[in-house]
């Protein structure tokens, strides 16, 4: 077969993307960078592609730390497992709720989950109500629940669901099925696609939340691991700043407190990153094939 040949405009567009993933990953490489960089060359020369001397003096200062690190690691990856999947599921339920038009109420419904978007409580109430109502205090479902359902997530997954036919549900009634059933067998399949693009939304801020482990957790064997780092980097910026006593400056000195930051930028990046692969094919996958036929 002869080679595809292409237009054009085809390779101007090729072109483009190409140029545009590759201003992409640009940031990526120079925060790996900078963190293998020492602090003099930071700022004598800024950020840069390669480092002009390479150190690991920013690893090794993290790695005296490295028990809890790996522990709040622990605590953040089974937050972010049982968040997504939990988060997920009882938003797509309420979804799946406002999205059947056989449903008496699902406009007064709809109505109600679009003011929480725009109303709030305030943080003082929602303080209260967490720790004295519902006695989430250093408790890992403090680190869950109050991030649990999402309004805007919950609208963008019923909109998906509006464009699968009615005419499911009524052969599934017709053949005994319940409405978990339906809910569960055939819609949830069905609305793959939105579920992991919310569910890769979900699962980045469960990954990268610090407010709710400030919030509620006092235990340092409960604090996730974007909490310990926001710790680390204000513990690093406290000594650097400080001005009380000269052997804290000399000290303070030989923190690369810069490359520190790339560091644990790239330490809590990883895992994150190489979630989006495994999701990737749901994002093109058809929605209807083969669902309704004849």
């Amino acid at each position: 077969m002869p080679a595809k040949r292409f237009s054009i405009s085809q390779s101007i567009i090729v072109l483009v993307i190409s140029l545009f993933s590759l201003s992409c990953l640009f940031p990526f490489i120079m925060v790996i960078s900078g963190s293998l960089s020492t602090e003099n060359d930071i700022i004598n020369y800024g950020y840069t592609i390669w480092p002009k001397h390479i150190t690991f003096d920013s690893y090794r200062i993290l790695l005296l730390g490295s028990n809890r690190i790996i522990d709040a690691y622990g605590i953040s990856i089974l937050v972010t497992v049982a968040g997504t999947i939990l988060s997920v599921f009882v938003t797509s339920m309420g979804a799946y709720v406002m999205a059947r038009r056989s449903f008496k109420y699902r406009n007064i419904l709809s109505v109600y989950v679009i003011i929480t978007m725009l109303f709030n409580g305030g943080l003082v109430p929602w303080y209260i109500i967490c720790v004295h109502y519902l006695n989430l205090k250093d408790s890992l479902w403090a680190l869950i629940l109050p991030m649990l359902a999402n309004a805007f997530n919950m609208f963008l997954i019923r909109n998906f669901m509006n464009s699968i036919p009615e005419e499911i549900n009524e052969s599934a009634k017709m053949d005994g099925a319940g409405e978990f059933k339906i809910f569960y067998r055939l819609i949830m399949p069905l609305s793959l696609p939105v579920l992991a693009t919310v569910g890769l939304f979900v699962a980045l801020s469960y990954w990268n939340d610090w407010f709710l482990g400030l919030m509620f957790v006092d235990k340092q064997e409960l604090q996730p691991l974007q909490l310990l780092l926001r710790t680390l980097v204000s513990n690093v910026e406290f000594l650097k700043s400080s001005s009380n006593a000269s052997a804290m400056q000399r000290i303070s000195a030989q923190i690369p407190s810069e490359s520190i930051k790339m560091a644990l930028t790239v330490v809590t990046i990883g895992p994150i990153v190489f979630l989006y692969p495994f999701l990737q094919r749901y994002f093109v996958k058809g929605l209807m094939v083969g669902a309704v036929k004849g």
